[in-house]
C-alpha cells in the first residue's frame, strides 16, 4: 500500500476501532466516570471525536452533519461540553452518533482527492484554507492521541489494557511492573 490516502484512511479506521473497544463491555457508569482530575471519560472522548469528524471531515468539505450536534448547537462546545455526556445522552446514542459521523467522514475520504480544498471556519483566517489531506493527518492524529487516552481511562476503570496487554499474563505484568517501579525507585 503506498497510496497515502488508502494508508491515513486505513489508520483512521484501525483507531476508531480501537477507540470502541474501549467502552465494550462496560455500563453506563463507567462509560461517562471522570478518571483524570480534568474529567477525562470514555464518553467524552466518542462525543469529542464524533464533532472532530464531522467537522474536519465533513463541514470543512461543504458537507455538514445531518442534523446539529447539540454540544454545537447550544455552544456548550466552546466550554467543555463535548468532552462529557450529559445524563440525557446515553452510550447509544452519543455511539450510534459516532458512527454516523465515521461514516459520513469516509463519505468524504471516498470521494475527494487529498488536494481538494477544505476551509476551517474557526481556524485563524490565514490557515482557515486548507485540504484533505491536512485535514485527514489532523483527525487520524487526534483519533490515535484520544484513543490512547480511552487505553489508559479503560485501564484505571477494571485493568484492561490496551491492544498489546494480552501479549503478558497476569505473572508477566506483576513481574513488568516490578521492573518499571525498581527503575524509578532508583531515583527516589
Amino acid at each position: 500500500m503506498s497510496d497515502p490516502k488508502v494508508v491515513l484512511h486505513l489508520k483512521l479506521r484501525e483507531e476508531r476501532a480501537a477507540l470502541l473497544r474501549t467502552v465494550d463491555g462496560l455500563g453506563e457508569y463507567d462509560r461517562r466516570r471522570p478518571m483524570t482530575p480534568t474529567g477525562t471519560n470514555l464518553l467524552g472522548l466518542v462525543k469529542h471525536l464524533t464533532g472532530i469528524e464531522y467537522g474536519y471531515l465533513g463541514s470543512a468539505f461543504g458537507r455538514p452533519a445531518p442534523t446539529e450536534l447539540p454540544w454545537v448547537e447550544d455552544g456548550s462546545l466552546w466550554h467543555g461540553g463535548d468532552m462529557w455526556a450529559r445524563p440525557d445522552e446515553s452510550s447509544e446514542y452519543l455511539l450510534g452518533l459516532y458512527r454516523d459521523a465515521n461514516e459520513h467522514a469516509d463519505e468524504t475520504i471516498r470521494t475527494l482527492d487529498l488536494s481538494s480544498p477544505g476551509y476551517v471556519a474557526h481556524w485563524p483566517e490565514a490557515a482557515r484554507q486548507t485540504d484533505l489531506g491536512v485535514l485527514l493527518v489532523r483527525v487520524v492524529a487526534e483519533t490515535a492521541h484520544h484513543a490512547g487516552h480511552a487505553d489508559i481511562v479503560r485501564e484505571m476503570i477494571d485493568g484492561r489494557g490496551g491492544s498489546d496487554h494480552d501479549g503478558l499474563d497476569a505473572a508477566g505484568w506483576e513481574r513488568y511492573l516490578a521492573q518499571v517501579t525498581a527503575a524509578a525507585d532508583a531515583f527516589r
